[in-house]
């Protein structure tokens, strides 16, 4: 995360002030050798656990970047010293360890919140702009394109191919690029899926996929995705079609088609394109952090321990795993628990509940 969260911490320091990083913790000696270049004035720790120990009393929130199998762990131990946590996406590699975490946050009274981070590329902002405004009418269909030439590397000092380790990444590019593709989806649809149906593949001797495709079917229409790490060019492409028209987005480029009726009387289209600067070849993605972040520090000042972003960061999970395990079962249908799910210790009940037919989803899962 050098150079998307540090890079961004770095600009705020010197620019608005308003966050010092006062510790760092990193298991390789040289990222904390690094990292003691760009905050000289830090407190450097080979581990998370050290670093809380020592640090607890000086800290007001922890920012997680570490492989997705380490979130739960150390959002965890990060409640547990007091701290308010900021935490990469996935939120976790499983339910039970999503739900764990939510829970564990609203009773410590603090803040969990996810780095979600493509709802605040420029051009994804004129989007909701567009969809917010009623141009293109309410939205009842999305596909949503994610191709990438190969796997994001980590760095060299340290295991630069581990996205590609189930055990260290939880999952394939399903559980690093799923998130992204899914939290859109909930916003253009403005629900939350109640099936999907999806399938994966392994062009290379890796234990995690390198394809994933799905759909997923709202109460307000239907979704479609396709991420690939197989690609021949790094880019985006999704598409919202509503009742009055549609918009398309390949990575900076914006284009909206809306309905005209001609003077023939047959409807036409009528289209304007533009280019949002939004540098989606920056995989660092450094200039979406200072907004994100923003939106943390608004969950902190409010107290909104379990927002939103965390609940759906939750959904997120739920869609991946029950997503694997439809490409599993040769691409079956599988219904989804939402919101629910964050009651239920028991997985197989709630899907039978659903099968049934389920009410709306609850809303008062952290009560006790």
């Amino acid at each position: 995360m050098e150079r998307g969260h540090a890079a961004a911490y770095r600009q705020r320091v010197e620019g608005t002030k308003d966050v010092d990083i006062v510790a760092i913790a990193d298991v390789s000696p040289e990222r904390r050798a690094l990292a003691h270049s760009h905050f000289p004035g830090a407190r450097l720790y080979p581990d998370h656990k050290s670093l809380l120990a020592s640090e607890r009393d000086t800290l007001d929130f922890c920012d997680i970047a570490a492989p997705p199998n380490d979130h739960a762990a150390i959002t965890h131990a990060a409640l547990d010293a007091g701290l308010h946590v900021l935490c990469e996406k996935p939120l976790a590699t499983s339910v039970q360890q999503a739900r764990a975490m939510l829970r564990h946050a609203e009773a410590a009274h603090r803040v969990i919140y996810p780095g979600h981070n493509y709802k605040h590329a420029p051009v994804v902002k004129t989007v909701r702009a567009i969809i917010d405004a009623g141009r293109i009418g309410p939205v009842h269909l999305v596909t949503l394109q994610t191709f990438r030439n190969t796997h994001a590397k980590g760095v060299s000092a340290w295991r630069p191919d581990w996205r590609r380790d189930r055990r260290t990444a939880g999952g394939g590019i399903a559980m690093d690029h799923g998130s992204h593709t899914f939290y859109l989806a909930f916003e253009w649809l403005r629900s939350y899926p109640t099936a999907v149906s999806a399938r994966m593949e392994s062009l290379g001797s890796h234990d995690t996929e390198d394809e994933f495709m799905c759909s997923l079917t709202f109460p307000t229409g239907l979704a479609s995705a396709h991420l690939s790490w197989n690609a021949g060019v790094r880019k985006v492409l999704y598409t919202i079609h509503g009742t009055k028209g549609a918009v398309r987005v390949e990575d900076d480029a914006i284009e909206i088609a809306t309905k005209v009726r001609k003077p023939d009387g047959d409807t036409g289209w009528a289209f304007d394109r533009r280019a949002i600067a939004s540098d989606w070849m920056d995989s660092s993605h450094v200039n979406w952090f200072g907004s994100l972040f923003g939106g943390f520090r608004a969950a902190i000042a409010a107290g909104d321990f379990v927002g939103h972003e965390a609940r759906e960061a939750f959904l997120c999970v739920q869609l991946i795993a029950t997503a694997y395990a439809s490409a599993r079962d040769n691409g079956r249908t599988m219904p989804l628990g939402g919101l629910d799910a964050l009651n239920d210790d028991d997985v197989s009940q709630r899907r039978a509940r659903n099968l049934s037919g389920a009410t709306a989803p609850r809303t008062d899962f952290l009560r006790r």
